[in-house]
């Protein structure tokens, strides 16, 4: 299995390369993304809790890379992205539960050490 940090360069390796074939698309598709993750009545944060709930719901590996390290950077904790986390568990049984050891990988690569 690759590594969360495998996965979240993957993902922008394949940005990159749809730039280049569908810039269009992928461009739309980024301002869609930023149009969304700024602050409006929720703050980036509490969105990237949401995404990685939703990640983890989707069964996506490379969204859970994504949004945990998003979630990170905008200063959620890890017990905040672990609970989220849980929510989506809460809906989704037992294959969710499946997908909460990517977002512990997750938290183990890219939560800054004290």
């Amino acid at each position: 299995m690759a590594t969360m940090k495998e996965l979240l360069q993957e993902f922008h390796k394949y940005i990159g390369f749809w730039r280049k074939v569908s810039p269009e698309q992928i461009q739309k598709f980024i301002e869609l993304l930023q149009a969304i993750e700024k602050p409006g009545k929720l703050d980036t944060k509490t969105k990237e809790l949401i995404a990685v709930a939703i990640s983890v719901v989707a069964q996506c590996q490379w969204c859970i890379a994504f949004h945990v390290k998003t979630a990170l950077d905008y200063g959620a904790t890890p017990e905040e992205i672990r609970e989220a986390a849980w929510v989506a568990v809460l809906m989704g049984g037992g294959p969710q539960l499946a997908y909460m050891q990517l977002v512990e990988e997750a938290l183990k690569e890219f939560a800054k050490k004290e």
